[in-house]
């Protein structure tokens, strides 16, 4: 496994504007990773939901691209212990790919997988209702690969570890199952106000 030296984070630095723990990075987007950057191409990408709902769907870039555009801006923090403020991601809503799929009533929880095979797991209710997106700009420019482009999922308001790059899908399901960090000691969901860092946080 290979790991980047940014998983052993940083001093915690007290200030009241971030969540516990966290430091301002500023103009700094340390690159954390698992795995080695893929070489992915738009082309090559795709992204599809299937599990516990009524209409598995796979899109291709081209078809991601035909969905209503949406953004997020805000603030993004990562276990390491940075943070961004005022970040700004371009790309769809989870919203419109899940309005396709349709989950069941049973659906409680999501794995997000990568085209790696990075996995996170997520409850339904932190990817529904404007809460998370698939992103493939970030301030204006195309999402670059050390970062999860051609396209990544954003749950902002999580702790990045759950935001996977390079995504290609979400598996739905009724019950919760674990990633590759929560499997490794990292919490099973990841709020950053509550430093839900690790298992039993």
């Amino acid at each position: 496994m290979h790991v980047t030296r940014g998983f052993t984070g940083r001093p915690r630095v007290q200030n009241a504007a971030l969540p516990p723990g966290q430091y301002d990075a500023g103009d700094d987007w340390p690159v954390l990773s698992a795995e080695v950057t893929p070489e992915l191409t738009p082309e090559e990408w795709s992204f599809r939901i299937d599990g516990l709902v009524e209409r598995p769907h796979t899109w291709n870039w081209d078809e991601a691209h035909a969905l209503p555009a949406s953004a997020y801006e805000g603030d993004i923090h990562c276990v390491t212990s940075w943070s961004k403020f005022g970040v700004r991601f371009g790309g769809v809503s989870l919203d419109a790919f899940l309005e396709v799929v349709r989950p069941h009533g049973s659906a409680t929880h999501v794995v997000a997988y990568a085209h790696t095979g990075y996995t996170t797991n997520l409850p339904l209710a932190d990817v529904t209702g404007g809460r998370a997106w698939i992103a493939w700009e970030y301030d204006g420019r195309p999402l670059a690969p050390e970062h999860g482009g051609p396209a990544r999922l954003i749950v902002p308001h999580l702790y990045f570890w759950k935001s996977a790059k390079w995504i290609a899908g979400l598996r739905i399901l009724d019950h919760d199952e674990p990633g590759f960090w929560e499997s490794n000691g990292y919490h099973p969901r990841g709020n950053p106000w509550e430093e839900q860092r690790y298992s039993g946080d």
